[in-house]
């Protein structure tokens, strides 16, 4: 196959050896799933780590196939689908958990979000979305809390005691200490999107629009948002989308500002974190965030803590 380049230095970047592996199965899985479910995949959409194609089904009709590497990931988007079902979430038809199989309604247009330019009716679409998008933890469910990705970040610590990428140890070790403090401050847990971004909401109709692509993450809705303030921001001025971004959400779903601009700090030095390659490099959109959700702090709230 001839695969996107970025997709594959992704998936290996990400999954290593068993990413590998994974690739040179797609074709095999591909042929499965078309045999299967008596359909036809298209070109595919531009790939982060996972294979998504729209697909026509032998009675004409329209839909998208995502093959993941089957796994716990793969289990817990499974189940946030499960759950979020009628509130906000693209519509799953069918799956197979063995080869890491989704089969999902075609949302048409099918635009992103990050076709907006205008950054305060995107804010506020997002707002709305995320609106629909809360119900309560579940009681019993495989999909993880913000404790893991606090464990995360504690590994990475412990892992690069000085510093990784253009993080310092010093921005790590406050950054973990701000995530300890939050994660045992929740007063009231939700299930979560945990990747909710531009690119993750897809316009359904007129003015219409519905969020795809769950992770799945228990915690509450001021983290959930942390990804969304973080992409699609200019070359110049993102401290003022980001705060104008915050103000907008904050508003209109009633949240914590305090604990919105914390969890920004402590996700950003994650995020970026995660994206330092073997060669250094790094997503500046990311790190800059770092530095914009600690002055934004220190406007209205005074020094952060440790």
């Amino acid at each position: 196959m001839n695969l996107q380049p970025h997709f594959v230095h992704s998936v290996k970047l990400y999954f290593k050896e068993e990413g590998e592996r994974w690739l040179q199965e797609l074709p095999t899985i591909i042929k499965h799933v078309e045999d299967k479910w008596s359909l036809k995949l298209g070109k595919p959409y531009s790939l982060s780590i996972n294979y998504v194609a729209p697909a026509v089904m032998s009675d004409g009709a329209e839909v998208v196939v995502k093959i993941c590497i089957p796994g716990e990931g793969f289990l817990q988007e499974l189940e946030a689908l499960r759950l979020f079902r009628n509130n906000g979430m693209v519509q799953l038809m069918d799956s197979e958990e063995e080869r890491g199989v989704l089969l999902l309604e075609k949302l048409s247009p099918g635009e992103s979000l990050a076709i907006l330019n205008d950054h305060e009716e995107a804010a506020r679409i997002a707002a709305n979305i995320m609106r629909n998008l809360v119900i309560p933890a579940p009681e019993s469910t495989r999909i993880p809390t913000t404790k893991a990705r606090e464990e995360s970040l504690r590994n990475i610590v412990e892992q690069h005691p000085q510093g990784i990428g253009p993080i310092s140890s010093h921005i790590l070790k406050r950054a973990l200490h701000i995530f300890a403090y939050l994660t045992k401050s929740i007063k009231q847990q939700y299930l979560l999107h945990g990747d909710f971004h531009h690119y993750n909401v897809i316009s359904s109709g007129k003015n219409q629009w519905t969020a795809i692509d769950p992770k799945g993450l228990i915690g509450e809705i001021e983290y959930d948002l942390i990804q969304f303030m973080l992409n699609k921001l200019p070359d110049q001025g993102a401290i003022n989308v980001i705060k104008r971004r915050v103000e907008i959400v904050t508003e209109e779903l009633q949240l914590n500002k305090e604990r919105l601009l914390l969890w920004g700090y402590c996700h950003t030095v994650l995020a970026t974190s995660w994206g330092v390659d073997e060669d250094g490099s790094f997503n500046q959109s990311f790190f800059q965030g770092i530095e914009i959700f600690e002055t934004l702090y220190r406007t209205e709230f005074g020094e952060m803590p440790l």
